[in-house]
């Protein structure tokens, strides 16, 4: 029993790090595939998506990502466009996306930030 014990105090740390490493890889992913497309949409029509539904509505993606922190596909924070040199905000609402999740990286940085 005691070497059971012992094997496990080993395993469980690096199993549940293996574990965060492959969520913050998944967020990432996720976020870098729909930024790609947000920057696509804006190519092809001039403005930003209204919401990421929209890129789903125009086939920019095949469904929503879900955020492997939160398990939704709700919790995505939308960036508004910044305001041009005129002051004007360029058209659309989605200017970029970020996690809604709390907590951070195993590097320290802000689940928010990435």
């Amino acid at each position: 029993m005691a070497i059971l014990a012992t094997l496990l105090s080993i395993a469980a740390p690096r199993y549940f790090g293996a574990v965060e490493h492959a969520r913050e890889n998944a967020l990432r992913q996720s976020l870098a595939v729909m930024r790609d497309n947000i920057d696509k949409f804006y190519a092809d029509t001039g403005r930003y998506p209204e919401d990421l539904a929209e890129l789903v509505r125009r086939r920019y993606l095949r469904a929503l990502p879900t955020d492997p922190y939160t398990d939704s596909t709700e919790s995505w924070i939308f960036v508004p466009p910044p305001a041009a040199a005129d002051g004007r905000a360029a058209p659309g609402r989605v200017y970029d996306v970020r996690s809604g999740a709390p907590g951070k990286t195993r590097g320290g940085t802000e689940l928010s930030t990435l």
